[in-house]
């Protein structure tokens, strides 16, 4: 079978047309994008900012297009700014994360290695959306990320998995389907509730010690759903749902990542406590 039908089969099984909201409708190649100032292995942390942010791209993401927004913001701000592309499935070019979650997790582990030797940092933070958000924390937990990692923040993170508005609970529904899906696109079967990969990622306990966690929420997220479900357990978690900070802003799953601000300046305050400012509907012109 080609690999596009490969990855089509099971997304249509699962009606995934509804995650490919995790991309903009104009995506960039991500081969061929030409972007600048982030992925800069010249970029020497400064004093205010030592930790270089490593950005984790959600599923159907690659590392240019689920960051046009933030990188750029951070950047701006002082800090060092790199991004990975991980999951790839051989054959399928730009959509990204649909491979084995483990596997993801060691490619961003030999990345956060290949950013502390070019920029001399001790630790990285990382910050991630959907997918990006959650398989960091098996870097942290298995694979020895734990003392190179500062901070976790997760945008829209799909903790707990992601039932995609309840869709994934038809699955029972189509005999096969999940066989399909676990055969053709293991990243996202690793995704659905219940699955053997969240089940051994959240077994003991959400957090490990030592590393700073922060999840980013929104209540109209319709694929890391139940929303609560992105939410950590653990004694250095803060948890913040957005329309806390900004009762007006409707962002969903894909627009908290790419475009939202007022999540932008929420980000900044989770690399950044000891001079975090409140975080308004203003700060989406800040």
């Amino acid at each position: 079978m080609l690999p596009w039908k490969r990855v089509l089969g099971p997304l249509a099984a699962l009606l995934l047309s509804a995650a490919a909201v995790t991309l903009p409708a104009t995506a960039a190649h991500a081969d061929t994008a030409v972007h600048t100032g982030w992925n800069d292995y010249s970029c020497k942390p400064s004093a205010a900012h030592p930790r270089p942010v490593v950005l984790v791209h959600g599923t159907l993401g690659n590392s240019v297009d689920n960051w046009l927004g933030l990188a750029p913001y951070l950047e701006a701000r002082g800090y060092c700014v790199f991004s990975l592309d991980y999951g790839q499935l051989p054959g399928v070019p730009v959509f990204h994360g649909l491979g084995p979650i483990d596997q993801s997790a060691a490619q961003l582990s030999a990345f956060v290695d290949q950013v502390r030797s070019a920029t001399g940092a001790a630790k990285v933070d990382l910050v991630g959306h959907s997918q990006g958000g959650m398989m960091p924390r098996y870097y942290l937990k298995f694979l020895g990320g734990a003392a190179k990692v500062g901070s976790l923040v997760g945008i829209a993170p799909d903790n707990h998995g992601a039932t995609l508005s309840g869709l994934t609970n038809l699955l029972p529904y189509f005999p096969g389907a999940e066989d399909l899906v676990k055969a053709t696109t293991p990243g996202l079967a690793d995704q659905i509730p219940g699955s053997a990969f969240l089940t051994k990622l959240n077994a003991g306990g959400d957090t490990v010690p030592g590393v700073h966690y922060t999840v980013i929420a929104t209540q109209y997220d319709e694929v890391a759903t139940p929303w609560r479900s992105q939410y950590l357990s653990g004694s250095d978690v803060r948890n913040v749902l957005l329309q806390d900070l900004c009762p007006l802003d409707l962002s969903e799953h894909l627009a908290i990542a790419l475009t939202d601000r007022v999540t932008f300046h929420e980000v900044a305050n989770a690399l950044d406590p000891a001079h975090a400012s409140p975080t308004t509907c203003a700060s989406a012109i800040d």
